[in-house]
């Protein structure tokens, strides 16, 4: 007998509908899966069979052919096995057939029959309500708050196997998954507070331009000088995350597995700060189910590189097409996937291998052989690719005494909140958000100088030897710190600031 029901399998953050055909028929006894499966879902025919008969129901002895249509997209993941196990009790009649072409199935089976939680239901939900799918969407009841966040699907949870199937005949109700986003748990409260860091006043004044602007930014300075508790403070001074940002990360936790089961929307912006050894591969995104990297995990928030000198070079040159286009393409044999990378980039560098060069009262002892060696490291197009260069100096001994961290995150926060409102009024027209992700003919376009400050400008192109790139960035920067004091046109202070963070260089002797 045939039976036929529905399952999905996700390539990137696109879910893909696939036709679950199950034949029993005549023949030496095998369960065959065809429809170019991964070896995931060639293992699910272990699951299954033991699924099924833990589950009190009969396996046939008989030959089992598993189709999964389209033939011709690669299906990856466990997330078919109840998909499969229920074609399978419909072909063999312990379960009506008439309803199976209703719902979609999504789940990983233990041999028990008990439905594990899997990846990307909020993915697999999103698409059925895009496409306006007329299917109701079963999944495992740890996921079930998951489907049902957006809204508009059907979304009912079960624990096992067994409910599944008392549920197709008509023995059991399996419960609607309903959720609120104004009554769910608010998230953990954060205890670091910009006003906890002493001193560091030009620091923090570049925080707050490059969270106003999203601007990436580079904190060089001798170790324990506040670098990374300054970057940590950085998603604190971001603007609250609109619905379509919190939707689109948690789709990118979602099928990354990292999506908390409380808690089903991000509404925080996340803080990804990968250790210096992390592979291209973990940055990037890739392996062999392209998976997502650090940078489209960090969308809508900061990607943290510390010590970036320490990272591999060829994982600091993949990061300049993310940063250029907010966007990576991951290709490999399995297939191209395309993913967000729209994120802030905060890094912290020491001036040499030691971290005493240009310390009062400190000489340094690395060789000019490993200095260059550890400066070399950097790439002009690299470089070039950060807005903000700020030093991180050492303390004097009276800052601490006095003890001032100046305004708190709130406060920071609120300015940066009223100037991101200024940009996405003035940039709503072309689709953008912030000052950073502006084009050039945007930068002509949006970029209006004084004419003080066009005479500045010439000569900062002049003496600084900017490339066209960074003759954009600087006038982005200097757009945003005019939208932080309010004004329609960049005076020549507004530009003067930008350009205090783009003229420090490897060769500045402190």
């Amino acid at each position: 007998m045939l039976a036929r029901t529905f399952g999905c399998t996700l390539l990137g953050l696109e879910a893909h509908l696939v036709e679950v055909e199950v034949d029993v028929g005549q023949g030496l006894p095998g369960f065959n899966i065809v429809g170019l499966p991964d070896p995931s879902v060639q293992e699910a025919r272990e699951r299954v069979r033991a699924a099924i008969r833990n589950s009190g129901f009969d396996f046939p002895a008989r030959r089992i052919t598993v189709n999964l249509a389209p033939a011709d997209l690669r299906k990856e993941g466990p997330g078919l096995d109840l998909a499969m196990a229920v074609a399978v009790l419909g072909a063999t009649e312990q379960i009506p057939v008439a309803p199976l072409g209703e719902h979609l199935f999504v789940g990983e089976l233990s041999l028990e029959g008990g439905l594990r939680p899997g990846v990307g239901i909020l993915v697999i939900a999103a698409a059925l309500k895009e496409k306006r799918r007329p299917f109701t969407l079963v999944v495992p009841a740890s996921n079930a708050a998951e489907g049902a966040i957006l809204g508009g699907v059907r979304v009912l949870g079960a624990n096992t196997l067994a409910q599944v199937a008392a549920f197709l005949r008509g023995e059991e109700e399996l419960p609607a998954a309903v959720v609120d986003r104004e009554m769910l748990p608010p998230p953990a409260a954060g205890g670091s507070d910009l006003s906890e860091v002493v001193g560091q006043q030009l620091a923090k004044r570049a925080l707050e331009i490059a969270a106003a602007g999203q601007h990436n930014i580079l904190l060089v300075g001798p170790p324990g000088t506040g670098k990374t508790m300054l970057a940590r403070r950085l998603p604190g001074l971001l603007p609250p995350m609109t619905l379509e940002e919190s939707l689109e990360t948690s789709k990118i936790f979602s099928i990354a597995g990292l999506l908390p089961p409380e808690r089903p929307l991000i509404t925080t912006r996340p803080f990804r700060a990968p250790h210096h050894t992390a592979s291209p591969v973990s940055i990037i995104g890739g392996g062999r189910n392209l998976r997502p990297g650090e940078v489209t995990l960090a969308t809508h928030g900061v990607l943290f590189l510390d010590e970036l000198p320490e990272f591999p070079r060829e994982v600091l040159e993949a990061l300049r097409q993310p940063l250029e286009d907010r966007q990576v393409t991951v290709s490999r044999a399995a297939g191209t996937v395309v993913y967000p990378a729209d994120f802030l980039l905060a890094a912290s560098a020491n001036p040499c291998p030691c971290g005493r060069l240009g310390t009062p009262g400190q000489s340094c002892r690395c060789s000019p052989r490993e200095l260059q060696r550890y400066r070399s490291r950097f790439s002009g197009p690299l470089l070039d690719r950060l807005d903000l260069i700020v030093e991180v100096p050492a303390l004097d001994y009276r800052d601490l005494e006095k003890g001032d961290g100046g305004p708190s995150s709130a406060e920071v926060r609120e300015r940066v909140s009223a100037a991101r409102q200024r940009q996405q009024a003035r940039l709503a027209a072309v689709g953008l958000h912030a000052n950073a992700q502006m084009e050039a003919r945007h930068v002509r376009h949006f970029c209006r100088l004084s004419r003080r400050a066009r005479v500045l400008l010439r000569e900062a192109y002049t003496r600084l030897h900017l490339s066209l790139r960074g003759h954009d960035r600087l006038l982005k920067v200097a757009r945003t710190i005019a939208d932080l004091a309010g004004a329609e046109v960049i005076q020549e202070n507004h530009l003067a600031e930008a350009v205090q963070f783009r003229s420090w260089t490897w060769e500045q002797e402190y």
